[in-house]
């Protein structure tokens, strides 16, 4: 039997939604106006100091939104995202990112050919480590800079990474959306990794044959430029990425990687003579601290303000019923098998929209698509892949998203 909630919002089941609709007015006013990361900060807080307004249980609203921020997954994204800028601005204040590209340029592998194998590199990297946050936290602040100035189009290189990313996160056993859907299913893992691969390798093959075709075809650069110097002493620098890899092979985790990732960075600077102890921080006197190492960390405050938003608000949800609530509503629409179907895919996207967070949709929606697939006879596989698939393919395309806004702060951080 499923506890009654200790809070409780005046207007009864509207008022639970309260939050939700002004986060969402915000957030659209926001994309309108195209809006950057505080546009968004803007939307979060505002949902939760006007849901405030309307609840009965002041006590019980406040704990919400602490234990929002309580989740492993909040604490673990905001760590990476501040250890990724540091070795981002590490390796692209190294020169290694002209120097990579001097040499890609000169061996014509520029365009279409190098957003395919940066693909194909996320691709093989997520399904080997099973998330796409660590995957884009590593490969983001090299290959997306060396293939913008390789010619590709920045929207394509992003996408590129992004899908690459989200297809090790959909389909490899050890991601945590496989193991949400498959478990809130009753599904065997194996098979369900199976089954989805019908689903997941035709679109990579899609997604392979656009970048080829049109990644280059609207982009600039790929040619040599005066500013693009190789410094051979740089390509030092790719030990960073290549210990993180190392130890995300090996299962270690995220946060951890991404330390000795850190800690790589400083260490290989400073014995190729890139950089100075001063370079990377340095106390100067009158209560100021400057370098590489806070300015990065410092760069990252807008995401991380973001997220603390996003996460208060999925515990107000959470805590109100808000989501199994949607997820009963929407379940009426379920009057036949495809009916079922497109319910399952639209309440997981939606939710996903709401929150930001797929695993999230999926969790929360799994016990509602589990009764609704039993009863109009659709298998457990099925509703898997539907949920895992139709959440990661729709959800990750609002801007909120941790598949938006990580990608990028990652893309913006390391652009000198």
């Amino acid at each position: 039997m499923e506890r009654e909630s200790k809070l409780q919002f005046r207007l009864g089941d509207f008022g639970k939604f309260v939050p939700i609709i002004v986060a969402v007015a915000f957030l659209v006013y926001a994309g309108i106006h195209q809006s950057n990361a505080n546009g968004y900060i803007i939307a979060f807080f505002m949902a939760i100091i006007v849901g405030a307004v309307f609840t009965k249980t002041p006590d019980a609203y406040g704990e919400a939104c602490v234990k929002g921020l309580t989740k492993p997954i909040f604490t673990i994204i905001t760590m990476a995202i501040m250890l990724a800028a540091v070795c981002g601005k590490m390796v692209s204040g190294s020169g290694l990112i002209q120097t990579l590209a001097y040499y890609v340029i000169e061996a014509k592998f520029t365009g279409g050919m190098f957003a395919v194998c940066a693909f194909v590199i996320c691709c093989i990297l997520s399904f080997s480590t099973g998330t796409s946050v660590g995957t884009n936290m590593i490969t983001f602040p090299i290959l997306f800079p060396v293939g913008v100035l390789a010619g590709v189009h920045p929207a394509f290189m992003a996408g590129a990474l992004v899908s690459g990313a989200i297809f090790g996160d959909n389909l490899a056993p050890i991601s945590d959306t496989t193991i949400a859907s498959a478990g809130t299913q009753n599904a065997e893992m194996g098979n369900v990794v199976r089954t989805r691969m019908w689903y997941s390798l035709p679109v990579a093959g899609i997604t392979i044959i656009i970048l080829f075709l049109f990644a280059g075809s609207a982009g600039r650069g790929g040619e040599i430029t005066a500013d693009m110097v190789p410094d051979n002493r740089s390509l030092i620098m790719l030990l960073v990425p290549v210990s993180i890899i190392i130890l995300c092979f090996r299962q270690i985790h995220l946060v951890v990687s991404l330390s000795v990732g850190a800690l790589v960075s400083i260490i290989a600077g400073l014995v190729s003579g890139i950089y100075k102890l001063s370079d990377i921080f340095t106390f100067p006197g009158g209560f100021k601290v400057e370098g590489i190492f806070v300015t990065s960390i410092n760069g990252t405050v807008s995401t991380i303000f973001m997220l603390f938003g996003i996460f208060c608000v999925i515990g107000i949800m959470e805590e109100a019923g808000v989501i199994r609530l949607a997820g009963e509503k929407m379940s009426r629409f379920a009057r036949n098998v495809q009916m079922t179907e497109v319910t399952i895919v639209g309440s997981i996207a939606v939710l996903s929209w709401l929150t930001g967070v797929v695993t999230v949709a999926i969790v929360s929606l799994g016990e509602i698509v589990a009764e609704m697939g039993e009863a109009a006879g659709i298998n457990k596989y099925r509703r898997a892949n539907l949920m895992d698939c139709g959440g990661l393919a729709l959800g990750s395309i609002v801007p909120w998203s941790v598949h938006a806004i990580i990608p990028m702060q990652l893309a913006t951080a390391n652009v000198d």
